[in-house]
């Protein structure tokens, strides 16, 4: 707790992501501009556009977090940020908590899973030094994995339909959540029809009636622009890092980078599949969860070292030595990204 408050007083580190936060809401709120339909150069005279890296692009976040800020455009820029760090922080502390609430269910030693995220040294500079609302999109899918861990479905699908309108990959879980509540041994019956609804039915309408509230109010707001979100997401693919693992082999092997990109790619579409389908056929899927999360920032050309936390909580949770001492790895080699050398 001692570090991640450290962390969270300190000033902003390595990443001027917190500011692109700030403006957007102000963009929205001061300067009556969508977020989504124009970037901080629309406005470059706000105060918060001096800080911002991506001037000409349009906000990648989710609705509930671009509406989560707005309050914050009426604050001045610092204290805007200072209120995202610790945001960043609380979160943090929270998955933190929750992971160390449900690691006794798991096997497994609470303070050692708590450590496990909290303690990460990309977690501690990056995502509380930096502010990344990748926390609060983990806490989020956290509370999902609790919430599915302690049979209450429908909280769960709401908890990562949340997640998902913060950051898409934090809902990574969801399917393998879904797929999990397929009664083992499955027959149809006429009197089937007149059963409760099953888990899986709990958890979809969960996450039907968060997706319908959430999707009014995003449209409420933006229109449709906010859909551009989730394409500009996407179009990251088209960018590279220096550090992720296919531009380090093309680098390394000499290959053409945009073959191993898409082989990567390719490869983690089949891994995904094969989850699934081990899921669905009685494995245990926050392992298979965790799997796939990692494999994602595997394959993904575009991987910040703060992506991390996207399966900190899962791994810490799997009951996998081998997928929690390959996550450390990945740890150890992302830790000089971005640091000024």
């Amino acid at each position: 707790m001692v570090l991640v408050a450290g962390f969270a007083l300190a000033p902003v580190l390595l990443s001027h992501d917190v500011y692109s936060y700030v403006d957007y809401a102000r963009l929205g709120v001061v300067h009556g501009l969508d977020p989504y339909a124009h970037p901080p150069a629309a406005a470059p005279f706000d105060p918060a556009y001096v800080r911002v890296t991506w001037i000409d692009a349009t906000s990648a976040y989710g609705p509930l977090f671009t509406l989560a800020t707005y309050p914050l455009a009426w604050l001045p820029v610092w204290l805007a940020v200072v209120v995202l760090k610790a945001t960043a922080a609380v979160s943090i502390l929270g998955t933190a908590l929750l992971v160390a609430r449900l690691a006794p269910s798991r096997g497994i030693s609470p303070l050692a899973a708590a450590a496990f995220v909290a303690l990460n040294p990309l977690v501690l500079i990056h995502v509380v030094g930096g502010g990344h609302n990748d926390g609060l999109a983990m806490l989020a899918a956290t509370i999902g994995i609790a919430a599915m861990l302690s049979a209450r479905e429908a909280s769960a699908g709401a908890a990562f339909i949340a997640a998902f309108a913060i950051k898409a990959p934090a809902a990574i879980a969801a399917p393998f959540a879904l797929l999990s509540t397929k009664p083992m041994g499955l027959k149809v019956s006429y009197l089937s029809t007149f059963r409760p609804i099953g888990r899986g039915g709990r958890l979809l309408l969960g996450a039907g009636g968060a997706a319908l509230l959430l999707g009014l109010a995003a449209f409420a707001a933006f229109d449709w622009h906010w859909l551009d979100a989730i394409g500009l997401a996407g179009e990251n693919q088209h960018r590279t890092s220096h550090l992720s693992i296919p531009i380090t082999l093309a680098r390394l092997t000499g290959l053409n980078a945009t073959a191993v990109r898409a082989a990567a790619l390719i490869a983690y579409a089949a891994l995904f599949i094969y989850l699934l389908i081990r899921t669905w056929r009685g494995a245990d899927w926050l392992r298979c969860a965790a799997w796939a999360s990692f494999a994602l920032l595997l394959a993904t050309a575009w991987l910040l070292p703060w992506y991390l936390i996207w399966t900190l909580p899962l791994v810490a949770l799997s009951r996998d030595r081998p997928l929690q001492l390959l996550t450390l790895a990945l740890t150890a080699y992302q830790l000089p990204a971005r640091l000024p050398l």
